[in-house]
């Protein structure tokens, strides 16, 4: 934080004592009054704007605590300015509103109350009794009542949040589900969009890779959000496009400057580190409230390894915490999200273990409903497994444009977090090389190698899922790309791989990569002992499972992971439990990838 002059704090004690006497509350409840809804607590209160005097995103600290009584639930929100109240259509930066969200775990009474605090820097300050209370609107209380969801399919207000329970795999809190991943992590400047508000697009910071997103324009439907008299569907419709075809995530960057597009930030211009866009962050959050009703978990990537040092030269300081204040308040509430400390956070910039976790605590201790919690590898970060940190996952990437170490990189990371005593959720976020990776279906028409080695790698390995990443020696890259439809046959191929596992009930989640049971052909085993054996068999060729530990005749079936559809037999119906059973050809193509289903014969 810059030392604040004389003047500043002259202006700033006489604005504070008139807001002190003259704040008024006339909150309000707003939204859905249902269980995962997001339920918006509104106050008149100090009037600012984006650049005046008192600055109103760190000398004012907004907090409101909901309470359930009957569960014991407490969540304390962090609160924001919220200009007008309606900035996202009218591009206000000053106004009197100001906001906290919550998404309610419980139906019945819940009860919230307002703590609002004024002081020079006091947004970034933990202690409750800094500052001084702002009369009218501190204290503020009142209650409502939450009714039962009434949402269905893939609406994640149906399935409730989405949270860590100490195990490989994330699991939604209202429906009991466990969530495995396929989206795209390219562009990762996907928020790089001329229909935000904001200079961005012309301040002379790499403006030529600001997108349109024009090619998805057709996949917005009436109904759907747009803001200032309908922008925003270019983008809108993207994501309805990745939903239709069956993903059900995608990642963004948050903050790039620096980095390498440059038109991605939270911030009033490119310079400002203490005051942010109101406007522009509504317009994100009506994206983002979207994709939750789309079932689009929604991967925070919160710096890059170019900028690590941009905010308070790495450390946890005022800056960095001011960012990922405003990041909680506006958006914790959404129900499947992850955040990413960075993205190839020590590559380039080393960072040492305080700074990560710093960071990490951070998140821990100001997002109320400790959310999923990851940094991606630039260098490895086992220096954060255990208790170490309070992350509970890592968002891989890999080297080779073959996929070929993806498999074996997502199980170093599971199988180190679990022998440090808690299970890493492993996410592959960026499988592939930086110069390709997943290409265009025009340039590789079937993509064999990010099928096998990406796909089912990570998830026969026991990992969490894949995001693809687009490399730029290829059209449609990580920071050009505007069409998601140029690379609809990998799309295809993904939405397959979560079909099978959803509709054969496979309990995912209590299984293990054992590849050791197998010979012969290459290929990847994934078991519950006893009960259930996957078996991927990447090509050709005689493969052997050691089935000793099958209290039965096992019968076998195949999945097609190209074509999806049915499990099918093979040359062999059954196997007798042993050390060496054979499992015969798939019953067609015997030189192409299937996936052997092997359970109990029994088994209905």
């Amino acid at each position: 934080m810059n030392r604040r002059s004389p003047l500043y704090l002259v202006l700033f004690c006489l604005f504070v004592f008139g807001s002190l006497r003259s704040a008024s509350s006339a909150e309000t409840v707003s939204g859905e009054l249902r269980r995962w809804h997001k339920v918006t607590i509104s106050l008149d209160g100090p009037e600012c704007s984006e650049g005046g005097v008192p600055n109103p995103f760190l000398d004012y600290r907004m907090d409101v605590t909901f309470a359930h009584a009957d569960s014991g639930l407490t969540y304390t929100v962090p609160g924001y300015f919220a200009a007008d109240g309606d900035a996202a259509n009218t591009s206000a930066d000053s106004g009197t509103k100001w906001r906290a969200h919550l998404s309610p775990d419980e139906v019945g009474e819940w009860t919230y109350t307002v703590s609002f605090r004024a002081g020079d820097g006091v947004a970034i300050s933990d202690d409750p009794n800094d500052g001084a209370a702002v009369a009218g609107v501190d204290g503020v209380s009142g209650s409502f009542v939450v009714a039962e969801t009434n949402k269905t399919g893939r609406d994640f207000r149906a399935t409730g949040r989405l949270g860590y329970v100490g195990k490989h795999h994330l699991r939604f809190k209202g429906n009991g589900e466990y969530f495995l991943k396929a989206g795209a992590d390219a562009p990762e400047n996907l928020l790089a969009y001329r229909d935000f508000d904001g200079d961005f697009a012309t301040d002379g910071h790499r403006d030529g890779l600001v997108k349109d997103w024009a090619s998805h324009a057709r996949d917005w439907r009436p109904g759907d959000p747009s803001w200032r008299d309908g922008k925003g569907k270019g983008l809108v419709g993207a994501i309805n496009y990745l939903a239709d075809q069956g993903l059900n995530g995608f990642s963004f960057i948050t903050l790039n400057i620096d980095g390498d597009d440059r038109n991605v930030f939270p911030y009033t211009s490119y310079a400002e580190r203490e005051r942010f866009d109101c406007s522009r962050l509504d317009q994100w959050e009506m994206l983002f409230e979207h994709s939750d009703r789309l079932g689009m978990h929604l991967h925070f990537k919160t710096q890059e390894a170019e900028n690590v040092n941009l905010l308070d030269g790495g450390e946890l300081g005022p800056r960095r915490k001011l960012y990922y204040r405003e990041l909680i308040a506006r958006f914790a509430h959404h129900l499947a999200l992850n955040w990413n400390l960075g993205e190839e956070v020590g590559l380039g910039h080393k960072v040492g273990t305080a700074k990560k976790q710093a960071w990490a605590n951070y998140f821990a201790e100001h997002d109320p409903y400790r959310h999923h919690l990851v940094i991606h590898n630039g260098d490895n970060h086992f220096d954060l497994l255990g208790d170490a940190s309070p992350l509970t996952g890592f968002s891989l990437q890999t080297n080779r444009p073959d996929f070929g170490n993806v498999h074996g990189a997502t199980l170093r990371y599971l199988r180190k977090s679990a022998a440090a005593g808690k299970p890493w959720v492993v996410a592959c976020d960026e499988p592939g090389d930086a110069q390709h990776a997943l290409i265009p279906d025009a340039e590789d028409p079937t993509h064999d190698d990010a099928r096998k080695n990406a796909l089912w790698g990570n998830l026969m390995a026991g990992g969490a899922g894949v995001e693809w990443y687009f490399g730029y020696k290829h059209d449609h890259s990580d920071l050009t790309c505007q069409n998601f439809r140029v690379r609809e046959t990998m799309w295809r191929q993904s939405r397959i791989a979560l079909e099978f596992f959803r509709a054969n009930h496979i309990p995912f989640w209590e299984m293990a990569s054992d590849d050791d049971r197998l010979s012969g052909a290459e290929g990847y085993a994934f078991t519950k002992p006893g009960e259930l054996y996957l078996v991927y068999r990447k090509a050709g060729g005689e493969l052997v499972v050691d089935l000793a530990d099958a209290p039965a005749d096992c019968e076998v079936r195949w999945f097609d992971p190209r074509e999806g559809g049915q499990l099918l037999a093979g040359s062999v119906k059954t196997v007798a439990p042993g050390a060496s059973a054979s499992l015969g050809d798939p019953p067609t193509d015997p030189d192409r990838d299937w996936l052997a289903v092997i359970r109990m014969a029994s088994h209905e």
